[in-house]
C-alpha cells in the first residue's frame, strides 16, 4: 500500500502497534492478560522455568525417557494384540486352512457291490446303500423295510434320516453292526428276510 499514510482511510500496516485509548473510563488495551508479548521479568506464576523429571518408583525419568518407554509399552501392546487376532475383521481360520498340505489326495477304492440277485425274490434290492444316496435303489430299500414292519415313510428314493433310522432298527433287530449303511451284510439279511 505504498503512498498511502497513517492518517488515510484506507491505510492498513499489520505491523503498527494501535495506540493506547485516552481519557478517563478508557480501558486499556494494553492488560497484562492482554499483552501479545510476555514481560521480560521471568515466567508467568504458575509455570515452570525448567522441565522437571517426572518421579516413577523413586526413579527420576526424564520426559525425552518417558515419551520413549510409553512409545514402546504402546508398540508391545499392539503386537500382542495382533498376535490374537483381535485386529481381524473375521472369524480366525484354523492352522490347518494356514498351510498348504504336500500330501496327495487320499485314493479312494471303488465300493464294495453285493452280487446281483433277481429283483422278483428280494423286492428291486441289488446294491450297498448309505445315507445321501437316491434314486430307485433307495426306493427299493423304503418298500423292502416298509414290508418288513418297519416305517421309514414315504418311498420317495432319498435315503434321508426316517430310513437311516429304520434301518438301524432293522439292523439292531439281526444283531448286525448298526451304523445306518445298508452294506454287504445288511444286504444280504435284508434278501434273507424278503425271501422267508
Amino acid at each position: 500500500m505504498e503512498g498511502r499514510e497513517e492518517g488515510d482511510p484506507g491505510y492498513d500496516d499489520w505491523f503498527d502497534e494501535p495506540e493506547p485509548p485516552q481519557g478517563r473510563g478508557a480501558r486499556s488495551v494494553f492488560d497484562d492478560e492482554d499483552a501479545w508479548v510476555l514481560p521480560d521479568d521471568g515466567p508467568p506464576p504458575g509455570r515452570r522455568t525448567r522441565r522437571e523429571p517426572v518421579v516413577i518408583a523413586g526413579y527420576e525419568i526424564g520426559t525425552t525417557q518417558l515419551a520413549v518407554v510409553t512409545v514402546s509399552a504402546l508398540a508391545v501392546l499392539l503386537a500382542i494384540l495382533a498376535g490374537v487376532g483381535v485386529f481381524n475383521s473375521g472369524s480366525p481360520r484354523p492352522a490347518a486352512q494356514l498351510t498348504r498340505s504336500t500330501q496327495p489326495p487320499p485314493t479312494v477304492s471303488p465300493a464294495v457291490t453285493a452280487p446281483t440277485v433277481p429283483s422278483s425274490t428280494t423286492g428291486g434290492l441289488t446294491q450297498t446303500l448309505k445315507p445321501g444316496d437316491t434314486g430307485k435303489q433307495v426306493t427299493a430299500l423304503q418298500n423292502a423295510l416298509t414290508k418288513l414292519g418297519f416305517s421309514p415313510g414315504t418311498a420317495d428314493g432319498d435315503y434321508g434320516p426316517a430310513t437311516q433310522v429304520e434301518v438301524e432298527k432293522f439292523q439292531a433287530a439281526n444283531n448286525l453292526g448298526v451304523d445306518g449303511v445298508v452294506g454287504p451284510k445288511t444286504l444280504a439279511a435284508l434278501r434273507k428276510a424278503l425271501s422267508g
